[in-house]
């Protein structure tokens, strides 16, 4: 092989590979309205996947030059699991909280989300104090930050897989209160035909990112952290919002 063909052939490889370094996979799941399916299933791909941050990723991406597939699937755990575990992944969207900070390199933030305690229009449940809510049964939405942020503080949860079977159990009188965010919750609850839903308790503010895998090169996180920034500062991630 001639000293040019051998030139070519690893200036391809390296260009094959730079090119693999800068495609992503996100994963994310069914958390209305800042991803979810656009078919109400437990999985999608590509513009099968919307939402507020899923639509701000999107934007993110093109803006970076950056390859960058959305899938979405069920259970959260397992999303997660695999983000932890597998280089070129992301998970959106991740609340970050001090117990994943060194688990992941973080994008954003894309979105906030405000944590709450959900009770039927008609509940007589008053909470003077976070504790008070001990002696009521809580449903929440298992390896959720926000049943965690409880289960922390010696609360007990009563978990399920899908969140929205908190909301037919909230309805139905098999929960007291639904920890859960004040936006998807309800959008969550609309869904169902269920409108009649109150905040008892305020607990947090989270802002949502972008995790990515720790093998993700800090140049192309950087990238990604300089592409959002820019579209904030061009009111982009605004009108996104605006359009949920």
């Amino acid at each position: 092989m001639s000293a040019f063909r051998l030139f070519a052939v690893v200036f391809l490889f390296c260009g094959a590979s730079l090119a693999r370094a800068e495609a992503l996979v996100l994963l994310t799941e069914n958390l209305a309205p800042f991803n979810m399916s656009v078919n109400g299933s437990n999985f999608a791909k590509g513009e099968g996947v919307s939402g507020i941050s899923a639509d701000i990723l999107r934007a993110v991406c093109q803006r970076a030059e950056v390859e960058c597939q959305q899938i979405l699937r069920f259970p959260w755990q397992r999303v997660y699991q695999q983000t932890l575990e597998d280089g070129g992944y992301g998970l959106f969207s991740t609340a970050r909280t001090q117990e994943r900070e060194a688990l992941f390199k973080w994008v954003g933030p894309i979105a906030t989300n405000h944590w709450v305690l959900l009770a039927r229009g008609d509940s007589p449940i008053q909470l003077a104090n976070l504790q008070d809510a001990a002696r009521y049964r809580i449903g929440g939405y298992k390896g959720d930050a926000k049943t965690q942020f409880l289960l922390d503080r010696g609360l007990s949860v009563q978990t399920t897989l899908r969140d929205n079977e908190n909301v037919r159990k909230l309805d139905k009188g098999q929960i007291d209160l639904w920890v859960t965010s004040d936006q998807a919750g309800r959008y969550m609850a609309r869904q169902e035909g269920i409108d009649n839903l109150r905040v008892v308790q305020r607990l947090h503010t989270a802002e949502l990112y972008l995790a990515l895998n720790r093998q993700t090169p800090d140049e192309l996180v950087q990238k990604l952290q300089t592409a959002l920034d820019a579209l904030r500062a061009e009111g982009v991630l605004q009108a996104i919002e605006a359009r949920y």
